[in-house]
């Protein structure tokens, strides 16, 4: 070749420089390069450069994929599980109008990004699960009497309990003669206490409802629909009973509040079962 002999008698620099672009071109390009090789040593010598360039640049493609993977594992398990589900509805061919309320309700719930919560705050110390608890829920404790009045204690034990719920605008969170098994607290959302006289009662942020029925262990004299998403904290009963066990002066807080309310429901025809009222952390003194 003409070029070779111009090569041999360049500077040191220019030499480098032809043989590393000769050297990324049988590597990055996966090719021969600009020149074919000529005679059986450089046949050999592009073969094995090929083999190797192949192989570097796989591995850079695989090292790459999973370094962006790894930067947002969250997100990119949201859309595995996502497309489970897809395949889900198309599998039991459900119509379109599910299809995009179960869509809304995966947003709105996960917000684009999938953990394993449970798990996490199960491998925590108690103190670290309680701090991070208090933490999330700062909204909800800000935004509720009950909690603020509350001994402290108390009102961790009982966030410790809560179990993060959406629904959509139209659900049915109580429906009436069901029998009662959970309380609600409001963290965001609007809902409507439906009574037998078509009677509405507008809740918001920081109210609660259901926890009369998990003290008379009765059952639903009215539902309670969404009227918009609402982001809420249940309780069950089980757990409702595990803490006031616990801290009874509040188990007699919430009996007194219920026991006002039944009162008032009976002179109004009001919905049993159901309440907006706060009870209040009783002083040492009462009795």
């Amino acid at each position: 070749s003409s070029t070779v002999p111009c090569v041999q008698n360049d500077s040191w620099g220019k030499q480098y420089s032809h043989a590393l672009f000769k050297a990324m071109s049988h590597m990055l390009c996966i090719g021969y390069g600009q020149q074919a090789p000529e005679g059986m040593t450089d046949v050999w010598l592009t073969m094995l450069s090929m083999i190797v360039g192949a192989t570097c640049y796989a591995m850079f493609i695989g090292h790459a994929t999973a370094l962006i993977q790894s930067l947002d594992s969250s997100r990119r398990q949201y859309q595995e599980k996502y497309k489970q589900v897809e395949q889900y509805m198309s599998f039991h061919k459900l119509p379109g109008d599910t299809r995009q309320r179960i869509h809304e309700y995966y947003e709105h719930r996960y917000q684009g990004k999938m953990f394993d919560e449970e798990n996490i705050l199960g491998e925590l110390s108690e103190p670290l699960k309680e701090e991070i608890i208090n933490f999330n829920c700062r909204n909800l404790v800000a935004n509720m009497p009950l909690f603020a009045n509350a001994d402290p204690n108390f009102v961790t034990a009982m966030l410790t309990k809560l179990r993060f719920e959406v629904f959509q605008p139209g659900d049915f969170i109580i429906r009436e003669g069901t029998v009662g098994k959970k309380m609600y607290f409001i963290q965001h959302g609007v809902v409507s206490i439906l009574t037998k006289g078509n009677k509405e009662t507008k809740l918001s942020d920081g109210s609660y409802f259901g926890e009369i029925c998990l003290l008379t262990r009765g059952r639903r004299t009215a539902s309670v629909r969404a009227d918009t998403y609402c982001r809420l904290y249940s309780l069950a009963v089980d757990n409702f009973n595990e803490v006031l066990e616990e801290y009874p002066m509040m188990r007699r807080a919430f009996e007194t509040v219920a026991m006002d309310r039944l009162d008032r429901i009976g002179e109004q025809e009001g919905p049993p079962g159901l309440s907006t009222a706060t009870p209040r952390a009783p002083r040492p003194t009462d009795a």
